[in-house]
């Protein structure tokens, strides 16, 4: 019951600072879709983990903070709002980067993402 009950408190946890993050059309005005394309990469043999897209509308929330999948991690992850505020203060359309983990495990930069974002705007009135 112990853990059952933690786990439903770290739901609750991660739920609250998702709200609290507010939601897309709130922080990146005139942004009407987001989407991300990302592959994950780990040390070793199988470096390629997952590929993943990813896609959020204005009514989302801008959570844009990605677990780390690596086994053991803990503390890490990957936070790709910056490179979405940078798009959207710039108002450009696309970039790509990559991003590691920093978080706790028995290797460093044990894992990263390489990911594309595109952004697509609101269409302005003429």
């Amino acid at each position: 019951m112990n853990h059952r009950q933690s786990y439903r408190q770290k739901q609750e946890l991660e739920r609250t600072a998702l709200v609290a993050l507010g939601l897309i059309s709130e922080r990146h005005a005139g942004v009407s879709n987001i989407e991300f394309q990302m592959t994950y990469y780990r040390r070793g043999v199988d470096a390629v983990l997952m590929k993943r897209t990813l896609s959020f509308s204005s009514a989302d929330y801008a959570g844009f903070h990605m677990k780390c999948l690596e086994e053991g991690c803990t503390g890490g992850g990957f936070d790709l709002a910056p490179a979405v505020a940078g798009l959207t203060k710039s108002h450009k359309k696309t970039t790509k980067g990559k991003v590691f983990c920093h978080g706790v495990n028995h290797t460093f930069g044990h894992a990263s993402i390489a990911y594309e974002i595109n952004i697509q705007y609101h269409k302005q009135a003429s």
